[in-house]
């Protein structure tokens, strides 16, 4: 694989993990009031893959794309500070579309680049449903394999790795091709300050968007219920009987 190889990478603005999400008053919806909004840390390894690849090729782009309202710019910031050439925001303001429909906009806009890798993290730390991937591939008729713990590139096709229950599975895959990643395949660069700079002046294309008909409603969004406070049965070895019986009995976990 040589010349001007094209790598798009699809990233997500999500809530920081350790913000204290509140749910909205319609009870369908996270309150964003308050809320630090942050690259999705999966998303962080498909950016650096992809510019690893370019610096192994010594050319190419590395194109990223996001949807959503007006805050994903500076997302996008963060990706190209980090070293991507360019950047695509699909503008959409109001209630986040469902996975599909966030697929079938990304296709449109990224089957006219004709990419030779197209790069996702496995799953947005949001929602944790690692369904676009796959379904951005069978739309963009590409071979997927998810779940990327490994990358080696050699001309037209890439040995990959992927974590599985007692071990790992190797996969050869031609390009071009939709790979998601997982923690473990690199270490995310930081941005410099020059590279934070340069990103002021990287164009980003903006297109407005409208998802069709949602396929799935969300009818409620809960918090998880308070802890019950812990409880004592003694001290030492003269509580393990307690306890046992306590696990056992109350809590049937044994």
């Amino acid at each position: 694989m040589g010349g001007n190889v094209i790598q798009v990478v699809c990233v997500k603005r999500v809530p920081d993990t350790e913000t204290r999400v509140k749910v909205a008053s319609d009870g369908r919806n996270l309150d964003p009031a308050g809320v630090t909004w942050v690259l999705n840390p999966y998303d962080e390894f498909a950016v650096e893959q992809a510019l690893r690849v370019r610096e192994k090729l010594g050319a190419g782009e590395v194109i990223v794309i996001s949807m959503g309202a007006a805050g994903v710019q500076t997302t996008l910031r963060n990706a190209l500070a980090m070293g991507a050439d360019r950047a695509i925001h699909l503008r959409h303001e109001g209630v986040a579309p469902d996975s599909l429909e966030v697929a079938r906009a990304l296709e449109a806009a990224i089957r006219p680049l004709a990419p030779a890798l197209v790069w996702l993290g496995k799953q947005a730390v949001d929602d944790d449903a690692a369904q676009v991937g796959p379904m951005l591939a069978t739309l963009l008729d590409l071979p997927c394999v998810s779940v990327v713990a490994s990358f080696e590139l050699s001309g037209d096709a890439a040995t990959l790795e992927r974590e599985i229950e007692g071990g790992r599975e190797v996969i050869e895959v031609r390009l071009p091709a939709l790979l998601t990643t997982d923690k473990g395949l690199n270490e995310p660069r930081y941005a410099s300050l020059k590279g934070i700079m340069a990103a002021k002046r990287k164009p980003i294309e903006e297109f407005a968007v409208t998802p069709g008909a949602p396929n799935i409603e969300v009818t409620a969004l809960t918090l998880p219920p308070p802890r019950s406070a812990g409880r004592r049965v003694g001290e030492g070895a003269a509580a393990v009987p307690e306890l046992v019986r306590l696990l056992r009995e109350e809590a049937r976990v044994i």
